[in-house]
């Protein structure tokens, strides 16, 4: 084999070797079961869903406070001998003078009974609004995690379709070097024009290794998504739900969105810790039981007995601790209402922001689509002209840059009508449904 002939079928050799080196057997999913996927099986939804879970553990730790507590007591006291009464102290009939027996055991329980404990009921109540705070946190991971794995879905989709239309490119420019060899071979064309269409074959040829290799990163980035140890990929066939229009857009993020829906959790929560601060000027009452059981029994304590106490507290002077906790919850409120205002107006300048920018998206699609056509029409007249002896190879070449960067801005409008689209459902609320 000649010098000049080595260089495109060197590209071809290391194009075939490429594709067999590549993994064959790589499962295809469709769009709404790699959201499903990614939303049962990626560990950042584990993780939140552990975070709600602690958050109602948070409710029994604090519930605690509001319920009674028992607890059973045992006491032994072993003397080096027994201690009794002076002579002169009297004894009751049927009485013992023991004042410490020698060897005792005495068993008791303690019951305490908060009755009127305002505080720590309030706390309670504020505890299962973090429950509530901790859910909506969670749909607010499942929703960005499902936005993540869709647009790394549509990625690929774009993707394949640049890995396609590379590939086509390369068949024309091998087709093309086959002829400008030809006529080299037979006298008829010149080395230039060889040597210039083997150099297309060798570009194009990288340009496809090039896509290829993003073309797998964008499957194992897909994997990592969906919670899995192998790569996976998109279906390029791929559609996605109609798009609202902006005024429904408007009207449903309010109420569809997580990250909303969550700063108006917050903000309720601590308008209700704010609103409990009557609570910690409160008196509480507590009540404290405790039987027992004595043996052998003394003059001081009966074998068997109960005492019962009842414990008034008013806190009246804490150094302004409890003043100092108004002012900051009231803080955390001024706080949660400016976060919930600005999620909605961000809401609101994503839905109008991805509405236009679909539509202008729509609008250089098919000028691009056009555009594509057009090169590919070129590209073919450039090539029978070429044939016919009426234009150049380097016109051919040109038009072979021309139709792949042609097709490539087609493929990439596509992806853009795509993601936007995407970002007006995700803009509106509406994706991913599971997610609420």
């Amino acid at each position: 084999m000649s010098l000049r002939r080595i260089s495109p079928f060197l590209a071809v050799l290391l194009l075939s070797a490429a594709a067999q080196g590549e993994p064959t057997s790589i499962p295809v999913l469709s769009f709404d079961d790699a959201v499903a996927r990614t939303l049962a099986k990626n560990p950042t939804v584990a993780i939140a869903e552990q975070e709600t879970k602690r958050a109602l553990a948070l409710v029994e730790q604090v519930r605690a406070a509001s319920l009674p507590t028992l607890s059973a007591t045992a006491e032994g006291v072993f003397l080096d001998a027994p201690r009794t009464e002076p002579p002169s102290v009297p004894v009751a009939p049927g009485g013992t003078n023991l004042a410490e027996p020698q060897n005792q055991v005495v068993l008791g329980a303690t019951a305490t009974i908060p009755l009127v404990i305002p505080a720590a009921w309030v706390k309670w109540a504020h505890s299962r609004d973090n429950v509530n705070v901790a859910r909506r946190s969670e749909a607010d991971v499942r929703r960005q995690l499902a936005v993540a794995v869709a647009k790394t879905y549509l990625s690929l989709v774009a993707q394949h379709r640049v890995v396609d239309l590379t590939k086509r490119a390369l068949v024309t420019a091998k087709a093309h070097y086959d002829y400008a060899h030809s006529r080299f071979v037979g006298a008829f064309g010149s080395r230039l024009d060889e040597v210039r269409a083997a150099q297309e074959v060798s570009s194009d040829a990288t340009q496809l290794e090039v896509a290829q290799s993003a073309l797998y990163a964008l499957q194992e980035a897909l994997g990592v998504l969906l919670g899995d140890e192998r790569p996976f990929d998109a279906d390029p066939e791929t559609q996605l739900l109609p798009s609202p229009t902006m005024g429904d857009a408007l009207q449903t993020a309010p109420v569809l969105r997580t990250d909303i829906l969550l700063a108006k959790e917050k903000l309720y929560a601590a308008k209700h810790v704010a609103r409990d601060d009557w609570a910690d000027y409160v008196p509480y009452l507590i009540a404290t039981g405790m039987p027992f059981y004595a043996n052998p029994p003394m003059s001081t304590l009966p074998t068997t007995g109960w005492q019962v106490q009842v414990l008034l507290t008013w806190p009246v002077y804490d150094g302004g601790l409890r003043y100092g906790q108004a002012h900051e919850r009231a803080t955390l409120v001024a706080e949660a209402q400016l976060t919930l205002e600005g999620n909605l107006r961000q809401a609101n300048s994503d839905v109008r922001a991805s509405t236009v920018a679909l539509d202008h998206a729509d609008t250089a699609l098919v000028s691009a689509k056009d555009a594509a056509a057009k090169a590919q029409e070129a590209l073919k007249l450039t090539t029978l002209a070429y044939k016919a002896g009426a234009s150049t190879d380097i016109e051919v070449i040109d038009a072979e840059r021309v139709a792949l960067d042609a097709d490539t801005a087609a493929a990439v409008a596509e992806d853009n009508v795509r993601e936007s689209h995407l970002d007006v459902l995700v803009a509106s609320g509406r994706f991913p449904a599971s997610a609420q």
